[in-house]
């Protein structure tokens, strides 16, 4: 048996093994290169209609931009699709005024929140009982949340308008984000039981044996390995109050607790419309969601892929 004897010279660099990373790099590329021979026309096919829906999905948006910067004269003049002859940045503040769209955001910001905490609460306690704790009637409670899915908003409008007045909860912001919260805790219990129906019993009985209670299973077990879903779970309940209409303009009549999307509507008259002033109110309604979004889109992916890959 021979064994290799050779060293490095004090003061030189040892040379690269062959299957060290640089010998890796060359074929990576390689790897890389016959992966782009390998494209089909399908797949070209597939990339062009990605784009498509991407521009699609982008020219709402940037029409609204171009003409929430135009002046009256240039959009009857040009048109909505034209480029501003000038930039007309003293709109978006007429309109924030005129809207008083800072307190609009606030209470949108606010009651958004408010249906977070509300919901994912009811949602966590309701799933955990259903899903682990096995209680009796486990199917028709489930049933029950998925029947509140499904109904149509319109069908809950009048009972839940004649159950506010009797309790003193109409045109007020907290009775409005406890309904909301609670409407949308059937969902997440619908969702949450699910998933912790396909929870590990093993760890339960471990934790159990060791002598942790109900709660302390909850809080120290259940709850981090449930956070990917939670997090999903918190966008969307966010994003849907954030944009929700018909609730609101029939339990918040009133100027000083109305949401962004009902200070936006007031700019849309019977008989007068001012296209310029819409898509700039349009774009002030739009802009926070956008940012959101940009914000937690990181936190959306994880949660969304989290169960994908074990």
């Amino acid at each position: 048996m021979s064994t290799d004897t050779r060293s490095a010279a004090p003061g030189t660099a040892p040379e690269p093994r062959p299957g060290g990373p640089r010998a890796a790099r060359p074929r990576r590329r390689a790897a890389a290169r016959s992966g782009s021979a390998r494209r089909t026309p399908l797949s070209y096919a597939v990339t062009a209609g990605i784009a498509l829906f991407v521009l699609a999905f982008l020219a709402p948006f940037v029409i609204i931009v171009l003409n929430s910067f135009k002046t009256t004269a240039d959009y009857r003049k040009n048109g909505p699709l034209s480029w501003p002859e000038a930039w007309n940045w003293d709109i978006i503040g007429d309109v924030w005024k005129q809207v008083g769209f800072t307190e609009k955001l606030t209470n949108s910001v606010t009651i958004s929140l408010g249906v977070v905490v509300i919901a994912i609460a009811l949602a966590l306690f309701n799933a955990y009982a259903i899903g682990i704790g096995r209680v009796r009637w486990r199917t028709p409670l489930l049933v029950f949340f998925l029947g509140v899915n499904v109904l149509p908003q319109e069908g809950l409008v009048y009972p839940v308008y004649y159950l506010f007045k009797e309790l003193g909860l109409y045109d007020g912001k907290l009775g409005y984000t406890i309904l909301v919260g609670v409407i949308y805790s059937a969902f997440g219990t619908y969702l949450l039981t699910s998933v912790f129906s396909g929870f590990p019993r093993e760890l339960i009985e471990a934790a159990s044996l060791d002598g942790a209670g109900r709660w302390t299973i909850l809080w120290r077990i259940v709850l981090p390995m449930s956070w990917p879903t939670l997090s999903v779970m918190c966008v969307f309940f966010f994003v849907w109050s954030w944009n929700e209409f018909l609730f609101p303009v029939v339990l918040l009549i009133s100027n000083e607790n109305q949401t962004v999307p009902l200070g936006l509507s007031v700019m849309q008259g019977q008989y007068t419309s001012n296209p310029t002033a819409l898509s700039a109110a349009a774009l002030l309604g739009v802009l926070p969601m956008v940012i959101f979004f940009f914000v937690f889109q990181r936190t959306l992916t994880r949660g969304m892929t989290a169960g994908a890959v074990k």
